[in-house]
Order: C-alpha cells, then structure tokens, then sequence
C-alpha cells in the first residue's frame, strides 16, 4: 500500500488513518487487538487517539483508547516501528487543570499518554481544540521542548480555522518556534464548508498534511441510516444532522455510483476525500473485521472523473 508524505512532518502515512476513537469503547479489547493486527497486516500503518478517547462512555475515564493501543503493542514486540502514532492533548480529562493547551498540562498530559501508549516517543501530537486562555507561543514553546526531548517526533493541531492557524504560524515566526505542520479538521461530503475554501488553500500553499476526521459523518454516509428510525441511542443524536434534503441527495448520489461500481457507500465516500484538493488522508474507524476491509478497499479505490464531479457537485 502507497504511504504519502504527511506535510513537511517527514513521517508517511497510509492512504487511510485508522481510527483509535473506538478501542476501550465500541470495541473491546479483544475486538480492538484483531481490528489492529488486521490493519498491520494489510498496510494501514498510521493511527488516530487521543488522551480523551472515551472518556464520554459509561464507566470510562478518558485514556482508554491510548491504553487499548499500548498494550497492543507491548503485546507485539517489533510493531512499534511500523506505525505512526498520532494522539491529541486540550480536551477535558476532568481533573482540576487537565484541560486547554499551558505549558503546565502539556508537560503533564504528554508524559500519561506516553506511560499509557507504552512508547517513548508520539509521532504526531495535536492540540485537540484552540485554547483562548493560553497564547499560541506558550503552547508551542511548550510542543518545541517536546520535540527537542525526543518525545514527540512532530507536531500538528486539530479544529482551527484559516485565521487561527495564521496567528499560530506567525506566533511561530515570531518566535522562532516550530509551526504546525498537520491539521486535523472536520470534513466529509456532507460537512465541507468548514475546509474547503481559504482554509484548503492555506493548507495547500504552506504544505500542511491533512488529516481529516468525522470522514464518514458519524456513520451516516455508509448509507445505513437514512431515517431517525434507523438510528438508535447516542447513534441517533450523531446522524440526524444530516438527515436533512441536501444529505438524501449525497445518500442518492453515493447509491448511484455504488451501483456502477460495484463499491460500497463508505468506500465511496472515503475515496472522494483521499482525491479532494489539501487532503493527506481521512480518518477513519471501525468496530468489525468487514467494515475494516471496507476501509482497506476505500485505501486504493480510485472514483471517475465523472464519479468525482457527482459527488462534488452535490451540494
């Protein structure tokens, strides 16, 4: 399997980033461990965390997902240099100060995701979301000792518009500071407004790797939910936004080129981003063996001309 290059990073990714958002939640352990061993062996070599994953389920804490993958790898000797890790710090983990982008959390949160992933290095490391109370030169001062320790490999951010990764990039300048050099933001064919536009293009012109994630909408583009029937619990609240009119036309669209082709739905939808201008490669999980081989075809799929100008016309 191809790896492209992410942004100025130096690290390769696979074609597809195999979501971590499931493992500890959706997928136990045992589950989590075949799903993994399944994407080595196809070529999948880059996964997605974060020091959060699934602190928002039942009975979970946060740290769950970095957890799941470390003993993976504890469990498989020779893996970890195979694949690139990505994992995130900002959000919420509950405790008092375990949360935003200071100096201070930085240098705590990295070294748990660090005991829990069972490494002594992250590859990629994001900001989770923007951090209004922290400038971006603390944050980043904080990232640059990182990357001078050894312990991170590269740095990036997640959720920032084209004006916020501006002020970091010159906070960066200005200081003599490393910038970020991978963005992680929402985008599928039912979420696009958010990327597409000023915030592509500046991803293009300073060779940002992008890596999105939400690629499938919450499930809603594998074509399986297409009333608020067909959805049950915290399933339900994730899809009914895009069980609207312009969402049916993407669902009618996506049915049509799968009958031609022969592909499923999420196939489809995953490849349209891999070809989108600015994109590196989506984000993407799974629960089951097939649903993985789903997304191990979507890595290599290649959509028509005429397949591509369907779906970005589908507005």
């Amino acid at each position: 399997m191809k790896s492209l290059p992410l942004g100025k990073t130096g690290l390769m990714t696979s074609p597809i980033v195999f979501g971590g958002n499931v493992f500890g939640w959706t997928a136990d352990e045992s589950q989590s461990f075949r799903l993994l061993d399944q994407m080595a062996e196809a070529g999948l070599n880059t996964i997605d965390t974060a020091d959060v994953y699934s602190r928002w389920a039942d009975g979970n804490s946060g740290g769950e997902s970095e957890t799941v993958i470390g003993d993976w790898l504890a469990a498989n000797p020779g893996k970890r240099d195979k694949v690139v890790l990505i994992t995130k710090v900002g959000s919420d983990m509950g405790g008092p100060g375990e949360k935003g982008l200071s100096a201070n959390w930085i240098e705590k949160a990295v070294e748990n995701s660090l005991s829990r992933l069972k490494t002594d290095v992250i590859d990629l490391y994001l900001s989770h979301w923007p951090d209004d109370e922290t400038s971006d030169e603390e944050t980043l001062t904080a990232f640059d000792k990182l990357l001078k320790a050894g312990k991170v490999r590269a740095i990036g951010t997640s959720n920032r518009d084209r004006a916020q990764m501006e002020r970091a990039a010159k906070a960066a300048a200005d200081a003599g500071l490393p910038r970020y050099d991978v963005l992680q933001p929402e985008y599928n064919l039912h979420a696009r407004g958010t990327f597409e536009g000023p915030l592509a293009d500046y991803c293009i012109e300073n060779d940002i790797g992008v890596i999105t994630y939400f690629s499938l909408a919450s499930g809603f583009l594998s074509g399986k939910y297409r009333s608020q029937d067909d959805a049950k619990g915290e399933r339900a609240r994730m899809v009914g936004k895009y069980l609207d009119d312009r969402g049916m036309r993407i669902l009618a669209a996506l049915d049509a080129i799968a009958a031609d082709t022969g592909a499923t739905q999420a196939e489809i939808a995953i490849a349209w981003l891999r070809h989108r201008p600015g994109v590196t490669a989506p984000i993407a999980s799974a629960t089951s063996g097939s649903q993985l081989d789903s997304l191990i075809k979507a890595a290599t799929l290649a959509l028509s001309d005429e397949a591509m100008a369907t779906l970005n016309d589908t507005l």
